[in-house]
């Protein structure tokens, strides 16, 4: 099997190796008309450059969503970000191509174990350490920024609001600010910084009720490219899993969840084997179109105690243990919100 990263490597050394340049004979007049047709072409390219800032000035919050969801869906681009959680970051890069109405997209972490993940059109392949590389359908990668958000963002305004801020400078470019606001107490805020010229994203923040940032995106990198055939022509080398068709039954378990925040809806009821504990657990996935909460329950000899919490980032790790049974729940949402949906559990 040959990775990403190898593929990465490729792509890279293809783009950085220079031809010995060719003996010219300099014909004076060609040299200045060639000049002069150069700087009217910047000259035009900044007038477009300046005609899209300009007309940025005039978007309401959702065109601002709207447009990133375009860029997304439209340019070519080589860029990288780092996750930054509880001090700690972590690097990743992520490339995207558009050609014939095809799309391409790599992912990968570019410390430690090897994560990778690789999107063609609607199939996404992933390759992680402990387990075989395989492939699903879809038409996002399951990464680190929520694909609802530069996907189909109208799904969140039943739980957010869309509030359009001020203008600041990420990566040295113009960026304007959308904040999306929780209608209740029950969710975090996301904040996101929007590259004025393209609307690709720059920056992205989850944070408090209180305005604390818990958990940040920023973008180190941003390449923008007019074509993208070497990424295809790389994935075509690449021999991707097959794709697993049955990604997990539902089936129904012995206990329910009587409490969750409006808008979430559930996604999925299983029995799971956990590696890191060794045991099988069963859980439920709730989603509200940008967060996951995932409930699990296993049984358990201990004494009832209270809830534990750890959080990470924006992550919250809430723990209980309730009629025999521990009871955990994960997700990206308040202390106060995941402990009153684990008391809510009850057992049939």
């Amino acid at each position: 099997m040959k990775f990403f990263y190898s593929v990465l490597l490729a792509f890279v050394a293809s783009n950085t190796v220079q031809a010995t340049p060719p003996q010219y004979v300099y014909d004076s007049e060609a040299l200045s008309s060639s000049a002069e047709s150069e700087n009217n072409a910047v000259a035009s390219q900044q007038t477009a450059t300046d005609e899209r800032l300009n007309a940025s000035h005039k978007f309401t919050a959702q065109q601002w969503m709207t447009r990133l969801d375009k860029a997304m869906q439209s340019l070519n681009f080589d860029t990288s970000f780092v996750v930054v959680r509880n001090n700690r970051a972590e690097p990743y890069r992520w490339l995207h191509g558009v050609k014939d109405q095809q799309q391409i997209e790599f992912l990968t972490v570019l410390n430690g174990a090897r994560h990778e993940a690789i999107r063609y059109n609607q199939v996404v392949s992933y390759f992680e350490p402990d387990r075989t590389p395989y492939s699903v359908a879809s038409d996002t990668i399951n990464g680190p920024i929520p694909a609802t958000l530069y996907s189909d963002y109208t799904k969140l305004e039943q739980n957010y609001h869309f509030i359009l801020v001020g203008k600041s400078r990420i990566l040295g470019r113009q960026a304007q600010l959308i904040r999306l606001e929780s209608k209740d107490k029950n969710r975090f805020g996301y904040w996101l910084w929007l590259d004025a010229e393209t609307g690709l994203m720059l920056k992205v923040a989850v944070v408090s009720k209180n305005a604390e940032i818990l958990e940040q995106i920023q973008f180190t990198h941003l390449q923008l490219k007019d074509d993208a055939s070497e990424l295809f022509e790389q994935v075509k080398a690449i021999d991707l899993p097959e794709l697993v068709h049955d990604q997990g039954v539902d089936v129904s378990l012995p206990w329910s969840v009587t409490y969750l925040p409006k808008g979430f809806e559930p996604v999925s009821s299983q029995i799971r084997y956990v590696a890191k504990i060794g045991q099988r657990m069963q859980t439920m996935l709730f989603n509200d179109g940008l967060v996951d909460i995932s409930v699990y329950v296993a049984p358990s000899n201990e004494q009832p105690r209270a809830a534990t919490v750890n959080q990470t980032g924006a992550t919250t790790l809430l723990s209980l243990l309730k009629d025999g049974h521990e009871i955990t729940v994960i997700g990206k949402i308040p202390a106060k919100t995941a402990a009153h949906i684990a008391e809510s559990v009850v057992f049939n």
